[in-house]
Parts: structure tokens; sequence; C-alpha cells
């Protein structure tokens, strides 16, 4: 879950730094509350040693993944835990926590608050146990921000995506809200409340206030967080929505300050149509991903397979499919192949186009149109779309090229061959940039191969005012990028 997670953060933070855009890519590790200390204990280790480990095998993830995070948090930090209990003495002043006694169901294991109406068959709604609690308890007044929460969804109706998110989450809200517990007494790992050590701070509380705290905050005149805040989204899993898109804002509004402008809520992963559970012993391992199939292969197929936001079966067979058709077939032969004949045909060399015929500029007007749809699709996280985007031009290019036959051409008319493998290789050159998010080694080895240079590896060469390839630089010897899968 947390690799499908950043590895959609990874796409939109590259597409975005590609656009000429500042971009603060977070990521990190919640690492407070009774479910942690619970784990650490079952351990035999400290909780702090045991978090130390746990978030070093995070952290390991982003070299594997070649994510690109500008930060990575642990909410164990010192930066993190004065920004916790600035924010929760800003509650206080306010007027907005009170002392009070807790006495309800709780689960460890969402580390969530659950009403008895919420029970289904004496488990949470997760099918997680819960617990009977009873303690002093402080709370934040969560019944007061509901009229305010409810104004707020109305005035930001793309608040959370897809749509269908944000209704459950409107829906939960005009069922009524009740105030929220925000302090533990019967356990020790969390961040103690200012001036009544003999609390913690409610896991949820400490853990959201991460994307602030990884700011500076409450150094609220600070470069990073006059720059990058409020966030242009969060992208979460669809089981923590509740926290983001209600809590959240809660807690920001009271505090006076803006809420985050988008909380994107992704769908969950089943394995061969089975649920993931470690009873089952099918848990998707991101290393083992990487090492059966491929580093860009995995993060096509996770990005392309379904619809952001949905949920997804991953079977063996649809990822052979798309490492063999989308990747191989499509793109990784249309590039093979055009080089290559430039190889043998042109020296070696970008050729040099003559007049373009109605079918080149019909070809590279698509290329062209490319990058505007595409950010049409980011703006609004449909990762998926934005990478069919990419393979209608794939398609349409090699269409173009059997339509052109530039290998007839060779003897007939060398110099329209040599127009249209230019046009080809323009193209190329967009699909190249384009997926460079997406398929940053795959696509950067096919940048290498165009001879493009690093410094134009950016948004603004493509387009029709941009810096196409230079007709006589000279290419090195074309090598194939997306290997067939073939079983053993």
């Amino acid at each position: 879950g947390h690799a499908y997670t950043t590895l959609a953060c990874d796409a939109l933070a590259r597409f975005m730094r590609l656009d000429g855009r500042r971009v603060r890519f977070l990521t990190g590790t919640d690492e407070h509350g009774q479910k942690v200390e619970k784990a650490a204990r079952e351990a035999g280790l400290d909780p702090q040693d045991f978090t130390d480990r746990v978030s070093q095998r995070f952290r390991a993830l982003l070299e594997l993944m070649d994510f690109s995070a500008d930060d990575f948090i642990r909410t164990t930090e010192a930066r993190h835990k004065r920004a916790v209990q600035a924010l929760w003495r800003r509650l206080v002043e306010g007027g907005h926590i009170y002392l009070g006694k807790y006495a309800g169901w709780y689960s460890v294991r969402d580390e969530s608050y659950y009403t008895e109406s919420e029970l289904v068959d004496g488990r949470a709604p997760t099918g997680a146990p819960v617990e009977w609690v009873e303690e002093p308890s402080y709370f934040f007044r969560l019944s007061a921000w509901q009229q305010p929460l409810l104004e707020f969804y109305a005035r930001r109706p793309d608040f959370v995506l897809p749509p269908s998110r944000f209704n459950e989450v409107v829906s939960f809200v005009r069922g009524g809200l009740t105030d929220l517990s925000v302090s533990r007494t019967t356990f020790r790992w969390g961040i103690p409340v200012p001036d009544d050590p003999e609390h913690v701070i409610y896991v949820w509380l400490d853990a959201l206030t991460n994307y602030i705290s990884a700011l500076g905050y409450p150094d609220t005149d600070s470069e990073l967080y006059r720059t990058f805040w409020p966030a242009d989204v969060h992208v979460i899993g669809k089981d923590i929505l509740r926290f983001h898109a209600v809590y959240w804002p809660a807690f920001l509004l009271a505090a006076g300050i803006e809420p985050p402008r988008r909380v994107f809520a992704h769908g969950w992963w089943t394995n061969e149509g089975q649920k993931i559970s470690k009873s089952l012993g099918n848990v998707i391992d991101p290393h083992a991903l990487v090492e059966t199939y491929g580093l860009d292969q995995t993060r096509y197929f996770l990005l392309r397979e379904v619809p952001f936001g949905q949920d997804g079966d991953f079977r063996h067979e649809a990822m052979v499919r798309r490492i063999n058709h989308d990747l191989a077939n499509d793109y990784g032969n249309l590039a093979q192949r055009v080089l290559s004949m430039i190889a043998r045909n042109c020296e070696g060399r970008v050729p040099q186009p003559g007049p373009l015929a109605a079918a080149d500029e019909a070809l590279l007007a698509r290329a062209h149109a490319l990058l505007p749809a595409m950010r049409e699709a980011m703006a609004v996280q449909a990762l998926h779309r934005a990478l069919e985007l990419v393979w209608e031009l794939v398609g349409e290019a090699n269409r173009y090229v059997d339509a052109q036959a530039p290998w007839a051409l060779r003897k007939s008319d060398p110099a329209r061959m040599r127009t249209v493998l230019w046009t080809l290789a323009e193209t190329i050159r967009h699909i190249a940039l384009l997926t460079l998010p997406f398929l940053p080694r795959a696509a950067g080895r096919l940048l290498d191969q165009l001879a493009v240079a690093e410094e134009e590896r950016r948004f603004a060469t493509l387009g029709p005012k941009g810096r196409p390839l230079v007709p006589g630089t000279v290419l090195p010897r074309p090598q194939g990028v997306f290997p067939r899968w073939q079983e053993a």
C-alpha cells in the first residue's frame, strides 16, 4: 500500500518538476501509537529501536522504486514533536479542546474509535477487533465543525477525489459528528500533551500534522511553509479517508490554518482475485515485483492497469500482457525500429528533413497536443488516463511507420525517407520525455539514444515552439529498452 501511494506521488512530482513547477514531495513514517508500542513489545524491542528499523525499510523502498522524494519525515523527529505540540496549544487557546472522560469502542489496529452503530458482528467495519476503553481524555469539539465542514465542502467540490469518495465524506458528516477523543493515558508511546504529560496525543492528530511539520510549522513565515502550504494534494489509501477529509480539515480550520487543496483516495489491490492478507501469505512485496518483472515494468503496470482511485487486481498474466504488448511491442518496437533505421540509413545521425507532408504534420500535431492533454489528466490525478493518452500517440506513430514504409523509401526516395525518420524521431522524443515521470530509467535511456542533453529534458522543449532534434546530431548505437517477458 505504501509503495503504491508513494509511486503515484512520485509520478505526479516528476511530471510537475519537468513542467517547470516548484515541487515538494513528502513521504515518511507514522511511528507513534498503541499499535506500534504493542508490536515493539512483541518484537522484544524498545519502541524507538523498533521504529528505527521499520523506518529504514521504508527508506530503502525509495531507492528500490526510484522515488524522488524531497523529504522523508518521521513522526518521532524533534521537528515534528514541536509542530504537534504547537498545534495542540493553538487548539487549546481557541477553546477547541477540553478535558473529559472517554468510554467507547477502540480498534488498536485501525487506531480509530467506533460507535456501537458502526460495529459489524462485534468488530470494526474494517474487520479489525475492537476493545472497550474507559479513560480520562481530552476531546476536540468536532461536533461544532459539522456545519462549517459542510460549507467548506460546498465551496470546494473537488476537495476529495474521486467524486464517489467525496460523496462518502459529505454523507458521513451530514450524519452528525461527535466530539473526538484526542489523547490517551493507557499507553506511553506518543507525544506528551503539553502541560499534562500523563496524556499522549492521539496518534492521528499527531500523524496528520506531519504535512505541516515538514514545512517548518509553527514557523509559518519560513520559505518552505509560505511556498508549499496549503499542499496541492494529499494522496492516501481509501481506508484513511475519514482522518484526512474530516478530522484534518477540522483541526486546521479550528487552528486558523488553510486546509490542503485536495485529498485523493486511491483504491486497494487484490492478488489474483484474493484479498491481500498476511494470513493468506499473498502480500505483494515490491522487492519481489521489481526483481521479477523489472522496475519500470512494475511502475507502469501499477499506474496503467487500474483507473487511479479504483480497486485493482494484480494478476501475473495481466502484468505480462502489459510488458509484452504495451512496452515491448508498441513503445519499445517503435523506438527500436526507427532508431535502427536511422543508424543504418542516416549514418547514425539525426536525419535532415525536407518539406513536411500532410501526414508528417498530422503526426507532429498529435505529438504537440499530448502535453496539454496530459496536464488536464494529471491535474485531477488521472495517472492512468495520462498514460492512455501517451499510448494513443504510440499507436498513431506505429501506424504512420507502416503507412510511410521508410524502408521502401530508402531506394525510391531517400530525401522523403529522411523526412519520415526525422518526424518519427521527434515524435519519439515527445513520447520519451512525457513518459519520464512514469518510466524514469527506460525513458531516460531512450532520451540518451536520441542524444537529448540532461538540461533539455523538460517539457518547455516540447511542442511547436519547443526545441526539436537538430539534424546532423550524432546518435549512439540503438539498444532495446523494453525486453519481452519469457516464461521460465
